[in-house]
C-alpha cells in the first residue's frame, strides 16, 4: 500500500463511549497544570479522513495532491498517503519528508518557484521527475541538472495577481507560454502539463473556469510546438467549507468536461491544502502574562485614569508569530479563541482584549482586538482551524520549541476510514493506535466568546 511504512510513526488516541475532542483538551490542559503549562495542539485524525470523504464525493475525476508546506506533520502526511493523495513539495526538507513515508516517485511534484541547483539534483537522483516551472532561466537551470523532468508549466491567472501582491512575480502570462515551449523544445525538455496559479481561499468561480480555458489555449500550443500534454494542475485555492467546494465543482466539472473529456486521457489533479488541515487542529496555548491599560470612550489610550476609562487588557501567551502564528505573516486569519476557565459565568462582562506572543517585539502581535472576560495567568485560550501555516519550527531562537501533537480519532471516523479502502491492518503499521487514556481530573469549562 502506497504510503504505508513498517513501523508505527506515533500514537494515536482512539476515542470510544462519548469521549470528544473537548474531553481531551480538557485532560491534557490538567496534564499541563502540573507540569510546566507548555502550548500543544490536538490533531483530529478523522477530519482529515472526512474531508478526503467530500473531495471524492464532489471532485470525482480529480485527483488531490497535497501542499505540503501547508502542513508537514508527519501524522498528517502519513494519513493522507495512506489515503492515496499525491503530493506538492517545496523544498528537499519537504521532499526528502514524503519519501521517508514511502511516497513513490511518481506521486510527487516539486513545486518550487526558485529551485538551488543542489535541490534540482537531488530530485533527479532519487527520481522525481514532475517539476513546475514558470520562466526562461529555471527551465534552463533544469535542463542542466535534470534532463529528464517533466514540467508543468506554472501559468498566472489575473485574479492571482490582484488578489496577491507577491504572485504577481510567479507564473508565466499566456502570452509567454509560446515562447517558453519553444525554448523547452530547443533544449529537449519535456513538457507534460500546465499548472494554474490560483489565489488562497479563491471563492470566485469564474477563476477557476478562466484558468481552464487558458490551460486548454496553452495545451493547444504545445501540440502545434510538438509536445503531448497528459496533466491538468487547477491549482489550490481550496478553503476547507462545503459550501466553497461545492461552489468550485459547479465551476469547474462542466469546463473539465468540456476541454478536457476523458478521451482526451488528460489527468486532471488539484492542490488542496488547508482543505484538509485547517479545521483538524486546535491549538492551546496559555497566557503567560497581562497588562492593563486604560481608554476611554473615544478609544485614546492614556496613563491617567478618567471616570469615563474602562480597562483594555493585552494577554501575552506561549505562543507567537515567530512560532505557531506565524500564518499571520501570510495572512491567513486566525480565529477569535474561546476561554477555557473553570467558574466564569456566560454573562460575565467582556472587555476589549488583544493578544501577544511571549516576545514582546511590536510584530509579535497575533491579534489586536477581540472581546473577552477579565482572565489571569495561567489561564487559556483555545484556537479552533489552527492546522494551516501554523505547524513550523519557530522562527527566532528562543527558549520556545515547536507545541506537542496530540493526536486523536473518533471510533467511527476510524471504523468508517477502513471503508476508503484502506485496511485496519496496514494502517496499523504506521499509526499506533491505542484508547484515549484519562486522567482523574475536574472537566472545566470552555466558553465561547465573540470576537
Amino acid at each position: 500500500m502506497k504510503g504505508i511504512s513498517d513501523e508505527p510513526q506515533f500514537t494515536v488516541g482512539l476515542l470510544e463511549g462519548g469521549t470528544s475532542l473537548c474531553d481531551v483538551i480538557d485532560n491534557h490542559i490538567y496534564e499541563q497544570t502540573l507540569s510546566e503549562k507548555k502550548a500543544f495542539f490536538v490533531a483530529d485524525l478523522g477530519v482529515i479522513m472526512r474531508q478526503h470523504v467530500r473531495w471524492r464525493t464532489h471532485m470525482t475525476q480529480i485527483r488531490p495532491f497535497y501542499t505540503v508546506r501547508c502542513n508537514s506533520n508527519p501524522g498528517v502526511i502519513e494519513v493522507l498517503a495512506a489515503l492515496g493523495t499525491g503530493f506538492i513539495c517545496n523544498n528537499k526538507t519537504e521532499l526528502e519528508l514524503v519519501q521517508s513515508h514511502g511516497i513513490t516517485s511518481e506521486d510527487i511534484i516539486y513545486s518550487g518557484v526558485c529551485k538551488q541547483v543542489s535541490q534540482i539534483k537531488y530530485a533527479a537522483k532519487n527520481g522525481i521527475d514532475l517539476m513546475m516551472c514558470d520562466n526562461e532561466a529555471e527551465l534552463r537551470k533544469i535542463s542542466r541538472s535534470h534532463p529528464n523532468a517533466k514540467l508543468l508549466l506554472q501559468v498566472s491567472t489575473e485574479a492571482s495577481s490582484q488578489h496577491n501582491e507577491l504572485s504577481m512575480s510567479f507564473g508565466c502570462s499566456l502570452k509567454d507560454c509560446r515562447h517558453l515551449l519553444e525554448i523547452a523544445k530547443d533544449l529537449g525538455v519535456q513538457v507534460v502539463g500546465v499548472r494554474s496559479l490560483i489565489p488562497r481561499k479563491c471563492k470566485d468561480g469564474k477563476v477557476y473556469t478562466n484558468a481552464i480555458t487558458d490551460a486548454r489555449c496553452v495545451f493547444d500550443m504545445a501540440k502545434e510546438i510538438g509536445f503531448k500534454m497528459k496533466i491538468l494542475d487547477i491549482g489550490g485555492g481550496f478553503g476547507g467549507s462545503g459550501t466553497q467546494l461545492e461552489l468550485i465543482k459547479k465551476a469547474v466539472m462542466p469546463m473539465v468536461d468540456r476541454y478536457f473529456p476523458p478521451s482526451t486521457g488528460v489527468t486532471i489533479i488539484a492542490e488542496p491544502g488547508s482543505y484538509f488541515v485547517s479545521s483538524a487542529f486546535t491549538l492551546v496555548a496559555n497566557i503567560i502574562s497581562k497588562k492593563v491599560v486604560t481608554r476611554d470612550c473615544q478609544d485614546q489610550v492614556h496613563d491617567d485614569p478618567s471616570p469615563n476609562d474602562e480597562p483594555e487588557f493585552h494577554y501575552y501567551m506561549n505562543e507567537g508569530v515567530y512560532g505557531s502564528f506565524a500564518c499571520k505573516l501570510t495572512e491567513t486569519d486566525i480565529t477569535a479563541p474561546t476561554v477555557h476557565k473553570q467558574n466564569i459565568s456566560v454573562d460575565a462582562p467582556v472587555y476589549s482584549s488583544s493578544l501577544w506572543g511571549p516576545t514582546g517585539d511590536d510584530l509579535d502581535q497575533v491579534m489586536d482586538h477581540c472581546l473577552l472576560p477579565e482572565l489571569n495567568i495561567g489561564d487559556w485560550f483555545l484556537f479552533s482551524h489552527a492546522g494551516a501555516y501554523c505547524l513550523g519550527q519557530p522562527l527566532c531562537t528562543s527558549d520556545s520549541s515547536t507545541p506537542t501533537v496530540v493526536y486523536v480519532v473518533s471510533s467511527r471516523d476510524w471504523y468508517e476510514m477502513q471503508d476508503t479502502g484502506v485496511t485496519q491492518e496496514a494502517t496499523l503499521k504506521s499509526l499506533s493506535l491505542v484508547p484515549y487514556f484519562f486522567n482523574v481530573c475536574q472537566t472545566e469549562a470552555a466558553l465561547s466568546i465573540p470576537a
